[in-house]
């Protein structure tokens, strides 16, 4: 298997959110946190939005929060809800695609329950087991 890396920022700002679950957080914030380009982070805050994960709010003060405990989100539905448009091959698409295999393909079935076992597996995990806490703030050096 095998995630888009879409997915995978997703994931990495929803356990950096877990880890403080009441917090709002900027896009630049956890951007800069993560290595992760600004403008793709944007997209995927969006996503996340409009799947329901998070809850956003613009302008001074605003950002992006959990919109449910993180004891309640599990990796499966994220990774469901991500992954969704992305077919793990080309027979599972919408349209079936071109493959020459079909009908007579034996591999479409094994690869099926393969991805249903994985998605299985990310429905035992919920987000606050993979919660990602904030860095410990060093202490100031003192003058001696």
């Amino acid at each position: 298997m095998n995630l888009t890396l879409f997915t995978d920022f997703a994931l990495r700002a929803l356990m950096r959110l877990a880890g403080e679950p009441t917090r709002s957080f900027a896009t630049s914030e956890i951007a800069a946190e993560f290595g992760i380009s600004r403008n793709h982070l944007a997209k995927v805050v969006r996503d996340l939005a409009d799947a329901g994960f998070i809850n956003t709010q613009r302008g001074a003060g605003g950002g992006f929060r959990l919109a449910r405990p993180p004891q309640a989100i599990t990796l499966g539905e994220v990774v469901r809800a991500l992954e969704e448009r992305h077919a793990l091959v080309e027979c599972f698409r919408g349209d079936g695609g071109n493959c020459v295999l079909t009908p007579r393909c034996r591999l479409k079935a094994r690869l099926a329950a393969a991805r249903e076992a994985f998605m299985r597996e990310l429905d035992t995990t919920t987000l606050a087991e993979c919660a990602y806490p904030a860095r410990a703030k060093r202490p100031a050096p003192s003058a001696a």
